[in-house]
């Protein structure tokens, strides 16, 4: 089973052992030796069914560390109540388990955090560069969230709202790190569309549609980057987009806008447009006005000001601009554009250089070297 294969059925195991009464951190510690101990037996044979058979490994290691800590009654009570092996594809745990991780007990920030590690299954260096944190920092708070829920029954669902940030950081960290979890980030919010009467999950699930149909557009042969205004939009699917346009109507329809509707909201305004040049920026500063209303996020105010520098000029957006953190992510690049933009391309290739230095992707960081590597040689129109 190759790692992928493996990786999409870990959180299933998980939750097997979670409905079967484990302790979340327990349970976790339990697959993770279950995965050791099938590195080792399956380079001879892969069993016929691999979940059922880390579901059967996992569970004698956690009731062989509950011997150890000397839980007699509670061990004879989960022996006793050991249920039958349970089939691979029988009982999806995985959606559940995101439920499960954003529980009452953690804060927003510990619950994501630890379903990213439990469930998505990125290492503490990846969750680390989502949240702009060092490793050692992350490490701590994961390590606080596990001792936190360790003595707690995880029965209780947690807030969707974390759900959604958790799901939305996943999907992200598929479309830009080395994990490859936009799809299984797509299957979920599909599931819990499905399941959950909240328009904020169809906007959430819009979103991710309408930016997954652009992939095969942002990277270059050489995997360079390419700017949203540079793509080629007839390879954009058209078919994600008409089905993000859908879900997303349904959902604001429900007149119960909130942050993922609006982040949809623009998305979709530029996949109607045919070209760069007919996208409807008045539109979508509106939208960014409604975004900025809802969350007062800092990045949406940055993403604004260049909206407001497309639709009304780039002195206007660098006005927008000003009233901002310089040390915000990507303030230097959008500084930048805007610079350019306004003629000014000497204070342009500087700000780009400043972008390429603190850029958090090698190919980000490559793009921006690039853009001011152009302005230097390129000679002043």
């Amino acid at each position: 089973m190759d790692e992928v294969r493996l990786r999409a059925v870990v959180p299933a195991v998980v939750g097997v052992l979670v409905r079967r009464g484990a302790p979340f951190a327990a349970a976790e510690d339990a697959v993770q030796d279950a995965l050791v101990e099938a590195l080792r037996a399956w380079s001879r044979e892969e069993p016929r069914d691999p979940q059922a058979w880390l579901v059967t490994v996992a569970w004698r290691r956690f009731l062989d560390a509950v011997r150890a800590e000397d839980s007699r009654r509670r061990r004879e009570e989960l022996v006793d109540a050991e249920p039958p092996p349970v089939p691979a594809g029988s009982h999806d745990d995985t959606l559940q388990l995101y439920f499960l991780c954003a529980h009452p007990s953690l804060s927003t920030t510990s619950a994501v955090a630890l379903t990213l590690r439990a469930v998505g299954g990125l290492t503490t260096r990846q969750i680390a560069q989502a949240y702009l944190v060092p490793e050692a920092t992350m490490a701590q708070r994961i390590s606080r969230a596990k001792r936190t829920v360790a003595g707690v029954r995880l029965d209780r669902p947690g807030d969707v709202g974390t759900v959604l940030r958790v799901l939305y950081l996943v999907f992200n960290e598929g479309y830009g790190g080395d994990v490859d979890l936009t799809a299984e980030a797509i299957r979920l919010t599909r599931r819990l569309a499905a399941q959950v009467d909240e328009p904020e999950v169809g906007g959430l699930l819009a979103l991710m549609l309408l930016h997954h149909a652009r992939c095969p557009a942002r990277t270059r042969p050489d995997g360079g980057l390419v700017p949203l205004a540079e793509q080629d939009r007839r390879t954009w699917d058209t078919g994600l987009i008409s089905e993000g346009v859908a879900v997303l109507q349904a959902a604001l329809a429900r007149d119960r806008l909130g942050e993922f509707q609006a982040q949809a909201a623009i998305a979709a305004l530029h996949a109607d447009a045919r070209s760069a040049e007919e996208t409807d920026w008045v539109q979508i500063v509106e939208w960014y006005d409604e975004l900025v209303r809802l969350t007062d996020s800092p990045v949406a105010r940055l993403n604004r000001a260049v909206a407001v520098g497309e639709a009304d000029g780039p002195r206007a957006g660098l006005a927008a601009l000003a009233a901002l953190d310089p040390a915000l992510p990507r303030y230097a690049a959008v500084a930048a554009h805007l610079h350019e933009r306004d003629g000014d391309r000497a204070g342009a290739a500087r700000l780009y250089a400043a972008a390429a230095r603190a850029a958090a992707s090698l190919p980000e960081r490559e793009h921006l070297t690039r853009q001011a590597a152009r302005l230097r040689a390129e000679p002043a129109g």
